[in-house]
């Protein structure tokens, strides 16, 4: 079993400058959805947790008191929630941060954008309905088992489409985000027919789509997960995360299974490739 530390800690900003959008708004740090490619455990290095990713969330309890202050100062744009955890993870219930500090924005004017894996999400779309607010969420596999294992605490992937069609149905404006794709894991025909012939059913606004990347910590991670579930991969992982040709060559098998999927399922209009 794994234990979860939960630290109540509070923060001197929240709304800050963003390379998605204009701001974003990260109520968490740490998150326990423990995804084993997740990009921001790279946190660690600036926060000094002990503890591995993945078993440890601060939530900053006073983000809605200075975000208050901060929209004040601001000027109106558009907000990602969240760049650097999952904003609706399952602690969310207990503490509602993010749900208040969505509130605020939308009452001050901001546009923003949502991206998940949880459906705890469903309990504040009470407050994103009648707004202009975008709800994603990040879609990698339908196999139970493998979502399990690489997303071990987030949502399964039929219960975040379940809550996309609540969302469409209520008229809210909701996109996906695809990947990033495990190798030889949920890159495969099988998987990604799956889950394109699933989203054409829902009518999604737009939908992004990212392949696995060598970012800080990530490959650490992986390699872990390998050793322990898919000894046979690892070789093969590493020549597409470092050596170059495999990987262009690989990234470039990868895009036009997607593309090919994509125009199957009449999407082409709707999807853009984070990777060129």
């Amino acid at each position: 079993m794994i234990y979860m530390i939960i630290r109540e800690v509070e923060c001197k900003s929240i709304l800050t400058k963003s390379k998605i959008s204009n701001y974003a708004v990260n109520c968490y740090v740490g998150c326990m959805h423990s995804c084993v490619y997740c990009y921001a455990r790279y946190m660690k290095r600036f926060t000094g947790h002990n503890e591995p990713w993945g078993q440890f969330v601060d939530v900053k309890i006073n983000s809605p008191d200075i975000l208050k202050k901060q929209v004040k100062k601001a000027k109106v744009g558009e907000v990602f929630m969240s760049s650097a955890c999952d904003g609706w993870q399952q602690i969310e219930r207990k503490y509602r941060v993010s749900r208040q500090c969505l509130k605020i924005l939308l009452e001050n004017g901001f546009h923003v954008s949502i991206l998940t894996k949880s459906c705890v999400i469903e309990d504040d779309l009470d407050i994103i309905e009648g707004s202009d607010t975008e709800l994603g969420f990040t879609l990698t596999t339908f196999d139970d088992k493998l979502c399990r294992k690489i997303e071990p605490r987030a949502s399964l992937t039929k219960y975040r489409i379940e809550t996309l069609k609540i969302a469409k149905k209520k008229g809210i404006k909701i996109w996906a985000f695809l990947g990033p794709f495990m190798p030889f894991l949920s890159d495969t025909d099988e998987n990604i027919d799956s889950l394109f012939s699933n989203l054409a059913e829902i009518g999604l606004d737009y939908i992004y789509v990212d392949k696995l990347n060598p970012r800080p910590c990530v490959w650490e991670s992986i390699k872990a997960f390998l050793i322990g579930n898919y000894p046979y991969l690892l070789r093969n992982y590493g020549k597409i995360m470092y050596d170059q040709q495999y990987r262009e060559k690989y990234i470039n098998n990868l895009k036009q299974l997607i593309l090919s999927k994509a125009k199957r399922y009449d999407l082409s209009q709707k999807i853009s490739m984070v990777f060129s």
